[in-house]
């Protein structure tokens, strides 16, 4: 398991960058890859990236069958996410998306509870309202769309695996998102994850970035020459790491 530490420094670095560095070091397939398969919006762009040990939670707004057991429902539920180490992310399945969505988990309110509880955003497939009290509060969001009500939003499972954004999530997974969306790390690929991403990262900066720059006055045919030799020692650097 990856270091409060760790989780910083790859915090540093947008979700595209990770998968490259995942991409590097991982046995599996890459069409693989565990994030998300549909389109998901970033309500907190301007707060960069975040990370995480996932923390699922199933909601359906349209649900009043669990109201009557709502303080006991809530407060187990707090119980446990303040069970699951830090930081974490709230991965909530709205039971109501895509096509009945009426109400939001997310508000001030819940923003604010859950970032006491050491939790530092939200992905889910359902809506947020109150974005603006949300971002006060420092609690990221990546969602569906927003809304303007609660209806009966409220935690009727947790702990449970879920599926958003056409992807499967169990809670403890690593989670990386930012505005291009989410990746999901497997447990093992997490140990070498973080050399990887700063290998790659200086790899590209090294090889085929400098020389797609410095194209300005060449030939075309130089041009091409070079570019296929930066991608060269590209793909020869990244197969000897």
């Amino acid at each position: 398991m990856l270091s409060h530490d760790e989780m910083l420094k790859l915090k540093r670095w947008n979700t595209p960058t990770i998968y490259n560095g995942w991409e590097a070091i991982t046995k599996r397939e890459r069409l693989e890859v565990l994030c998300n398969r549909e389109e998901v919006r970033d309500y907190m762009e301007y707060a960069g990236p975040m990370i995480g040990r996932a923390v699922t939670v199933i909601v359906d707004p349209s649900d009043t069958s669990a109201l009557e057991h709502k303080k006991a429902h809530v407060l187990a539920y707090r119980k446990y996410v303040a069970s699951i180490p830090g930081p974490k992310i709230v991965i909530v399945k709205d039971l109501g998306s895509p096509d009945r969505i009426i109400g939001s988990f997310w508000g001030e309110v819940n923003a604010n509870i859950h970032k006491a509880l050491g939790c530092v955003g939200t992905i889910t497939d359902g809506a947020i309202r109150d974005v603006d009290e949300m971002r006060n509060a420092g609690f990221k969001a990546l969602a569906r769309r927003m809304c303007v009500g609660h209806a009966y939003s409220m935690p009727l499972q947790w702990g449970v695996d879920v599926e958003i954004f056409g992807c499967p999530v169990k809670s403890g997974d690593l989670i990386h998102a930012d505005k291009h969306g989410f990746i999901i790390i497997p447990e093992e690929d997490q140990k070498e994850l973080l050399a990887s991403v700063l290998f790659m990262d200086a790899n590209e900066c090294e090889t085929l970035i400098p020389t797609a720059r410095n194209a300005t006055g060449k030939s075309l045919e130089q041009i091409l020459q070079e570019l296929s030799e930066a991608e060269e020692h590209f793909t020869l650097a990244k197969r000897a790491h």
